[in-house]
C-alpha cells in the first residue's frame, strides 16, 4: 500500500502546480448532471426540444438514433465523424476499413464499449467501425479520459478515450407486446441493405429483441487520378462486399434495481480488397478478406436497499479472419492465411454510497486472449490480463472531485520462441468540475490521466522480424475546459457550448518502420499533442411550424515528433493528422419533413514523418445532404429518406493511395408495426 501511495505522488508531482490547484477546484459529476437535467426539464416549454447533455465531469459528445439520418450515417464510423477531436481513417468504399483516432493518439488508444462491455481485438488493437451497423443502436457517446459513472468494468478505465455504444432496449407493455421494424436501404455501388428488428414481450419480466441485416454491394465507384500532366477517370474495382449480421438480446427486469441481459452477436462477411492506387501500376486484383466473428456476453445488475450496487459482466468472443492474395511474390505465387483469436472475459464491480455525496467503487476484470495462425514460425501467444481499479466520487456543493487508480497486470506465454516480460503498471486519474457562478448552467472541468497501451499480437509477433522487446506506449493526458447549456423560451429553444484545451504527451510511441524487403515495429521516441475542441449546438423556432437546428464542431491538433532535436523529423506533424477540422450540420424541419446539410472540412496533412512536399495531402471539404419524411401510414410509423453523399463530387483521399468515392446516392424506407 505504501508503494502505491508513493507511486501516485510520484506521478502527480510531474503536473504543473497551477494545474493541480485547478483540478482540485473544478468539478461536477454524472449524478450532479442528472440533478441539473431534472431542473432544466421543469423550465422547458411545451414547444422546445431536449437540451444536449454536456455537463459531465469529462468532455463527452453524444449522437442519438433520431440524429443518424441527419448526418447521412450508414455505420458507426459515419455517425461520429463530426465529433470534435475525431479523425476517421477511411480506406474508401462501402466495405473499406474504418477506424477512429481521438485527439491524435491513434485507434489503439480508444476503447469501444458495446452495452458497457469492450469489443476487444488483441491481434491488431483496432476495431473496424464500418462493421458496426446502426439499426440496433440507441445512442453513441464519446468520452475523453473515461466515462463519468464510476461503476464500470475495469476496462472502461483502461484507455485514453471510450466510445460507448448503447443498443435499443425493448419498451413494451401488455397492450403492445411486440414491435416489428423492417426497412431497406439501396443506392449507388450496387448497395442493397434490408434489415429487420423484432421486439417481443414474453412476460412481465422477460423480453427479447432480435436485429438482423444483409448488405450487398459491388463497390465499384468512379475516382480521378492525376499523373501531373493529365487527369483521368478510373473505376474502383475489387471492393465488393457481402455481409450478414444477427444480434439477439434477452432481457429480464424484475425491477429497475434487479436486471439481467444476454447478448449473442454473429457477423459474417466476404469482401474484396482493392489495394493501393499507384501511378503507372495497376491496382492489385483478387485480394479478399473473410470475417467470421461471434461474441456472447451477459450482464447482471443489482442495487440493494442499503445502497450497495453490483455489476457483473461475462463475455466470450471468437474472431476468424481469412486473407487471400493470388498475386503474392513468393514461390507459391499466392498468400493464403488464416487467423483465429479467442477471448474469455469476466468482470465484477461494486459501488457504495458511504454518504449521500460520497461514492466509492471497486472493479476487477480478468481476460484470457489467445491466437493461432497457419503462417510460418507463428508463436501462438496467450495473454492473461488482470485489471483492478479503485474509484471515488465526492460532491461538495458545486464542486465535484473524482479519482481512480488502475492496476494492470499482464502475463504472456508463447508456444515457440521468446515473449515479453510480465508487466505490472499503476495508472492514476484525477478529475474535477465546478459551477463557479450563480448561473449553474456554466461549468468548468479538468482532468489528468496517466494511461498506456500494450503492444498488440501483430506488433509483437507478426512478419519476418518480430520484436518482443517492444515497450508499452505511455500517455499523459491533461484537459481543461468549460461547458454552458441553457434552455430558452424566445427564438432559440436552447444553446449548448463546450470548449476544451488539451495536452497529450506520449512516450515509447509504437510505429511500424518499413524497409525495402521487410519492416519492423519499434518504440520510436516521443510525441507532444496540443489541441483545442470547440462545439456549439442550438435550435431555433423560425415560426409555428418551422424549426432550424445547427451544430458546429471545430478541432485544432498540433501533434509533433519531439524525439530527437538533431533529426530531420524533429517538430514535424505526425502523419495523417490535420491541424484544423470543422464539421457543420444544419437542418430545417416542417412537421414530418426535414432537410439536412452536413459539411466536413479537413486541412492538409502529410502521410509520412518527413513532411516533404512529396508526402503532402491537400485539404478537402465534403458536403452531404438528405431529405427525410417521418409520418404514419395506416396507423404504422414510416420513414422515407433520400441522401446525396459528396454532393459536389470532390476528389479526395483520407489514406494515401486509397481514393474515396465521388458523388453517390442512397434511398431508405422503414416501417414499424
Amino acid at each position: 500500500m505504501k508503494k502505491t501511495v508513493l507511486y501516485i505522488f510520484d506521478r502527480l508531482r510531474h503536473l504543473p502546480g497551477c494545474l493541480i490547484v485547478l483540478l482540485l477546484f473544478i468539478s461536477s459529476t454524472h449524478l450532479f448532471a442528472q440533478i441539473d437535467t431534472a431542473q432544466k426539464l421543469k423550465e422547458v416549454t411545451v414547444n422546445s426540444s431536449t437540451v444536449p447533455k454536456l455537463q459531465v465531469i469529462v468532455p463527452s459528445q453524444t449522437i442519438s438514433a433520431n440524429e443518424f439520418i441527419k448526418y447521412n450515417a450508414f455505420n458507426v464510423a459515419d455517425a461520429i465523424r463530426d465529433f470534435s477531436g475525431v479523425i476517421i481513417k477511411d480506406y474508401g468504399g462501402i466495405g473499406g476499413l474504418k477506424t477512429v483516432s481521438v485527439r491524435g493518439l491513434g485507434a489503439n488508444h480508444t476503447s469501444i464499449l458495446y452495452d458497457g462491455v469492450q469489443i476487444n481485438d488483441a491481434e491488431n488493437g483496432q476495431v473496424d467501425l464500418g462493421k458496426l451497423n446502426l439499426n440496433n443502436v440507441q445512442a453513441i457517446t464519446l468520452y475523453n479520459g473515461q466515462p463519468p459513472d464510476i461503476l464500470q468494468t475495469a476496462r472502461a478505465f483502461a484507455s485514453a478515450s471510450v466510445l460507448s455504444i448503447e443498443t435499443i432496449k425493448p419498451q413494451l407493455n401488455a397492450a403492445k407486446p411486440y414491435l416489428i421494424t423492417a426497412g431497406i436501404k439501396t443506392g449507388s455501388f450496387g448497395l442493397v441493405n434490408p434489415y429487420l428488428q423484432w421486439q417481443q414481450r414474453l412476460s412481465n419480466n422477460w423480453s427479447f429483441i432480435v436485429n438482423s441485416y444483409t448488405e450487398n454491394a459491388n463497390g465499384r465507384y468512379k475516382y480521378l487520378i492525376d499523373n501531373g500532366a493529365t487527369i483521368s477517370q478510373q473505376t474502383r474495382s475489387g471492393s465488393d462486399i457481402a455481409a450478414q449480421q444477427i444480434d439477439g438480446a434477452l432481457y429480464w427486469n424484475k425491477t429497475d434495481s434487479n436486471k439481467f441481459n444476454l447478448h449473442i452477436n454473429y457477423y459474417n462477411s466476404d469482401r474484396g480488397l482493392p489495394g493501393a492506387v499507384i501511378l503507372y501500376t495497376p491496382p492489385p486484383l483478387g485480394q479478399r478478406l473473410w470475417n467470421r466473428d461471434l461474441f456472447v456476453q451477459a450482464g447482471y445488475e443489482h442495487i440493494w436497499k442499503t445502497g450497495l450496487h453490483l455489476l457483473i459482466n461475462s463475455k466470450f468472443s471468437q474472431n476468424n479472419l481469412h486473407y487471400f492474395d493470388p498475386q503474392f511474390p513468393s514461390s507459391s505465387g499466392i498468400l493464403d492465411q488464416h487467423y483465429n483469436q479467442r477471448e474469455f472475459y469476466q468482470s465484477g464491480a461494486i459501488a457504495y454510497h458511504f454518504m449521500p455525496n460520497w461514492e466509492v467503487s471497486y472493479a476487477t476484470d480478468l481476460s484470457v486472449n489467445n491466437m493461432d495462425a497457419d503462417i510460418p514460425n507463428f508463436r501462438f501467444p496467450t495473454r492473461v490480463t488482470l485489471l483492478n481499479v479503485l474509484a471515488t466520487n465526492l460532491i461538495l456543493g458545486d464542486l465535484t472531485l473524482q479519482g481512480s487508480l488502475l492496476n494492470t497486470n499482464i502475463s504472456e506465454t508463447v508456444r515457440t520462441g521468446t515473449t515479453v516480460p510480465n508487466r505490472n503498471i499503476f495508472s492514476p486519474t484525477v478529475m474535477a468540475t465546478i459551477k463557479p457562478f450563480d448561473d449553474k448552467n456554466f461549468q468548468v472541468r479538468g482532468f489528468y490521466k496517466y494511461i498506456f497501451r500494450v503492444p498488440t499480437f501483430n506488433e509483437l509477433y507478426y512478419g519476418f522480424s518480430p520484436n518482443t522487446t517492444l515497450k508499452p506506449e505511455y500517455t499523459n493526458q491533461y484537459d481543461l475546459g468549460i461547458s454552458y447549456t441553457k434552455s430558452l423560451t424566445g427564438l432559440l429553444d436552447y444553446v449548448a457550448f463546450t470548449t476544451d484545451a488539451y495536452y497529450n504527451n506520449v512516450l515509447n510511441k509504437i510505429v511500424f518502420i518499413p524497409s525495402l524487403y521487410n519492416g519492423s515495429t519499434q518504440n520510436f521516441g516521443k510525441v507532444d499533442i496540443k489541441g483545442l475542441d470547440v462545439g456549439l449546438k442550438t435550435q431555433a423556432k423560425l415560426s409555428a411550424i418551422y424549426k432550424l437546428s445547427l451544430s458546429v464542431n471545430y478541432s485544432y491538433q498540433r501533434a509533433l515528433n519531439i524525439t530527437d532535436p538533431t533529426s530531420s523529423t524533429y517538430l514535424n506533424q505526425l502523419p495523417y493528422i490535420p491541424q484544423n477540422t470543422v464539421a457543420l450540420n444544419a437542418g430545417i424541419n416542417r412537421g414530418a419533413l426535414g432537410i439536412y446539410y452536413n459539411q466536413i472540412f479537413s486541412s492538409s496533412r502529410y502521410y509520412d514523418n518527413d513532411n516533404q512536399p512529396a508526402d503532402y495531402m491537400p485539404s478537402y471539404a465534403i458536403s452531404d445532404t438528405s431529405i427525410v419524411y417521418k409520418g404514419v401510414f395506416n396507423h404504422c410509423p414510416i420513414m422515407l429518406s433520400a441522401e446525396v453523399n459528396n454532393l459536389f463530387n470532390k476528389s479526395y483521399v483520407v489514406v494515401q493511395s486509397y481514393p474515396m468515392p465521388g458523388r453517390s446516392y442512397r434511398i431508405s424506407f422503414q416501417i414499424t408495426i
